[in-house]
Parts: structure tokens; C-alpha cells; sequence
């Protein structure tokens, strides 16, 4: 596939080194010039490209950048990928360790959902709850025992097959964790959000989660 990623941070990073080692076509932008991914597109094969053009004629989307940043993308960023191009969001909402105050989401807006409305398009959640290390190092073919879980929360059905064939390739096991309006459920402070699990701790994790944000998870 062609895959755009927007942010090089841990994440974003992580999944470029992995998705070109697949084989994908991988654009990645940060939120400065190209020429500051050079060593990390040297490495990978990558396209290091100016964030207005990651999504250019893209067949998947990942958007991995700061929660508070988010509002800060120029609009229509991603207007330029495929028609039914999926766009995985892999944020999280850090009100005491980075990101401040933001409103919606302390009203009980779903992390996601947020990010879907700044975006204006509608996005898949998942990746936010692994460690980033874990994501470059512990993925691995299906049947294995110890394999680790990843949920995914998103509408579309079609959409999220895609995403699952994707986390499926880089060496986990894609959980369906329900609509967009359920993201809440792997969101920071919850049962499943930075654990290892297999599928079915990943499903009773999800199941046993509050909407309730944590006291350390509130501004």
C-alpha cells in the first residue's frame, strides 16, 4: 500500500521503520521541513515529504502527533489520499503531562471522536496503548504464543478490515474494540491501555472499562 504518516515521534517512527520494512510505499512528515527526517528516510527507504503532502494519493492514513497539535494541521490535510482510504489516529490526551486543558474531551468527548472532528474525517483508533519499543520489537506471526493484542475502534466496516490486515501484518492480533463513540474504552487509564495482552484479556479489558477519566488523566 501507500501509507502517509503524519509525525516521526515514537510512534509515527516506529511504524515507518516497520511498514517500509514490509514493503509498503511509506511517506512520513513531521511538523518541520523534510530535510529533518533525512537520516530516518536514509534508513528506512521512506519519503520523508512535507506534512501538506503525506496523504497525496494514499491507500491508508496515520496521523501520530501530539493531542494538543492536532487543531494545528491545515485543513483538508488529508484530503488528498484515496477515496475510502482509512485514517488511523494514534493519540492520546495528555492534560497533565503535555496537552493542557482541552474542553470537549474533559466534557466526556472520546478522545477519537475529537480528533475526528478536528480532522474532518473519520478515523480508526489504535497503537495509542502500546509501548513504542513493543510495536518495532514484539510483533509476531499468528498462532504464536504470548502474541500481543491490539484494539481497534472505528464506524466503518470495510475500513476496519484494512486496519486489522494492517496490524496483522506488523505481528499482533487485531481486536475489534467497537465503534468510534466506544474509543473511550482504550484510552489512557483504562484496563487495556499500556498492557501486552493476548485476545481474550484484550476483549474482557475493553468490556470492563469506565468512561470515567481517571484523576490522573484530567486536567
Amino acid at each position: 500500500m501507500k501509507i502517509g504518516i503524519i509525525g516521526a515521534g515514537f510512534i509515527g517512527g516506529t511504524l515507518t521503520r516497520r511498514l517500509a520494512t514490509l514493503g509498503h510505499e511509506v511517506r512520513v512528515a513531521n511538523s518541520r521541513a523534510p530535510e529533518t527526517l533525512a537520516e530516518l528516510a536514509q534508513e528506512t527507504g521512506a519519503t520523508a515529504v512535507w506534512a501538506a503532502d503525506a496523504a497525496e494519493d494514499a491507500d491508508l492514513v496515520i496521523v501520530s502527533i501530539p493531542q494538543k497539535n492536532t487543531p494545528d494541521l491545515a485543513p483538508g490535510i488529508l484530503d488528498g489520499r484515496k477515496v475510502g482510504a482509512p485514517v488511523i489516529e494514534t493519540n492520546n490526551y495528555y492534560p497533565q503531562q503535555r496537552d493542557g486543558k482541552i474542553d470537549a474531551i474533559e466534557n466526556g468527548t472520546p478522545e477519537s471522536v475529537w480528533v475526528s472532528e478536528q480532522l474532518g474525517a473519520p478515523v480508526y483508533k489504535v497503537f495509542n496503548g502500546i509501548y513504542w519499543k513493543h510495536l518495532l520489537n514484539k510483533g509476531v506471526p499468528a498462532g504464536t504464543e504470548g502474541r500481543i493484542a491490539l484494539p481497534i475502534a472505528g464506524d466503518d466496516v470495510d475500513g476496519k478490515k484494512i486496519v486489522s490486515e494492517l496490524v496483522e501484518q506488523l505481528g499482533f492480533d487485531p481486536v475489534d474494540g467497537g465503534t468510534l463513540a466506544e474509543s473511550w474504552r482504550q484510552q489512557p487509564g483504562t484496563p487495556v491501555y499500556g498492557k501486552d495482552f493476548g485476545v481474550d484479556d484484550t476483549i474482557t479489558a475493553l468490556a470492563d472499562a469506565s468512561p470515567e477519566r481517571t484523576a490522573e488523566w484530567r486536567a
